[in-house]
């Protein structure tokens, strides 16, 4: 009996391990992919771009996660989490170290792409990481604090990237924080372990995954969660993206304390990712539709708040606004991934996070450029805040749909 404890009590601190990995690549490749929002206005007087054009740097990072997601899940599904550990960090920390080294626009739009091949090749395989080591259970916490990992990355590029790039320029500063997403690469690549359960066989055919990727087409249900992602994670990135302008140009704050207040939202973002699993664990026994409801109807709400605001609205005011903004909608992910997750068989679970990622990465792709535009034609970011308050709308007519079903989630409880 006290052999069999002990055992017990090694595998469960075992899982927690594994989980400390998976957490420290996703906010390293974060730090450096995230870092586009708190960076993207100096990038933006460096290389003298619209605000359109600063709408296009994460899109283009998307755009790489869009190609990469599908295909990462294909490979993870096959080969397992660890190896590929390496292979993200190498892709996104050397297409972004190229980018400190270029001053063509173009270029560095390409180079954006490259990095999001990692960038989004990240979520697939960390996600199916967290389906194997921990039980129905435990993965709204356990997802919600990996997905951490984003907004922690994002909010250290606020906190430590944007001043240090006021004060010495952002191309030095990204330089050696991609060297350091390098050496955090090699480090989980050691560290970590795929299961036993989720060890890589190589088994079953391209032309069998592909029949499975189709039958996730037919899937209603992973349908309507991807499709309302995508424009709930267009948002995300939309606030991401434009806080920092939004309070330097509105609000007349400086340059750093606009950089506060994104990295209060990432933060309550992080928070969000935890609070929101723990919620839908423990008080909505698993349930995670109604909890991405109450999500929307949150960022509806704020992003509506933004655009009554008087332009001498103080710090201290607008902050607790945008830190209830970010722990909605930069609190969603965690949420959003178990939910695509648990919509499949658990050997699915690289391939449906994928699937999912594909549309979410859609609305990042559109979204930020199409705010950035609306702002540019009319001189104001009220019709951007409010494209987003109409977007909501649109995402909770699908996840009330949603939640009209009565689908199986994993085959073991109801969403």
């Amino acid at each position: 009996m006290n052999q069999l404890l002990k055992h017990k009590s090694v595998g469960v601190a075992e899982h927690w391990r594994m989980l400390l990995w998976l957490l420290a690549a996703q906010i390293m490749v974060a730090f450096i992919g995230r870092s586009l929002g708190p960076l993207g206005v100096l990038i933006g007087i460096d290389l003298s771009l619209s605000k359109a054009q600063i709408g296009l740097l994460p899109s283009a990072l998307f755009l790489g996660q869009s190609i990469s997601s599908i295909p990462a899940g294909f490979i993870v599904d096959r080969i397992g989490s660890r190896k590929l550990l390496l292979i993200i960090s190498i892709c996104t920390g050397f297409s972004f170290l190229l980018i400190t080294m270029v001053s063509q626009f173009a270029v560095v739009i390409v180079l954006i792409v490259i990095g999001g091949l990692g960038y989004g090749a990240m979520h697939p395989v960390t996600n199916r990481g967290i389906i194997y080591w921990f039980s129905l259970k435990q993965r709204g916490t356990a997802m919600g604090i990996k997905q951490t990992g984003i907004t922690a990355g994002a909010a250290l590029a606020s906190l430590l990237l944007l001043p240090a790039s006021v004060a010495y320029g952002w191309r030095p500063v990204l330089f050696f924080a991609c060297l350091l997403l390098l050496i955090v690469g090699i480090l989980a690549f050691k560290g970590y372990r795929d299961s036993l359960e989720a060890a890589p066989t190589g088994k079953g055919s391209i032309g069998n995954q592909f029949k499975s990727l189709i039958q996730l087409f037919r899937h209603k249900g992973l349908l309507l969660v991807s499709l309302s992602a995508t424009g709930l994670n267009g948002s995300q990135m939309t606030l991401t993206t434009y806080l920092v302008l939004f309070a330097h140009e509105h609000f007349k704050y400086s340059i750093v304390m606009s950089g506060m207040l994104l990295l209060i939202s990432e933060l309550s973002g992080s928070a969000g990712r935890v609070a929101w699993g723990i919620i839908s664990d423990r008080i909505f026994n698993g349930k995670r539709t109604i909890i991405l409801i109450i999500i929307a109807i949150i960022t509806a709400f704020c992003s509506i708040i933004v655009t009554v605001l008087p332009v001498q609205t103080p710090f201290i005011m607008l902050a607790p606004i945008i830190s209830l903004f970010g722990f909605a909608i930069s609190g969603f992910n965690g949420i959003w991934m178990n939910l695509a997750s648990e919509l499949v068989p658990k050997e699915l679970a690289g391939i449906s996070s994928g699937f999912t990622i594909l549309f979410g990465s859609a609305g990042v792709v559109i979204m930020p450029p199409l705010f950035g535009y609306l702002i540019d034609r009319s001189g104001s970011y009220v019709y951007g805040w409010l494209f987003i308050s109409g977007l909501m709308m649109v995402v909770l007519i699908l996840l009330f749909t949603l939640k009209k079903q009565s689908h199986p989630v994993s085959g073991l409880s109801n969403s």
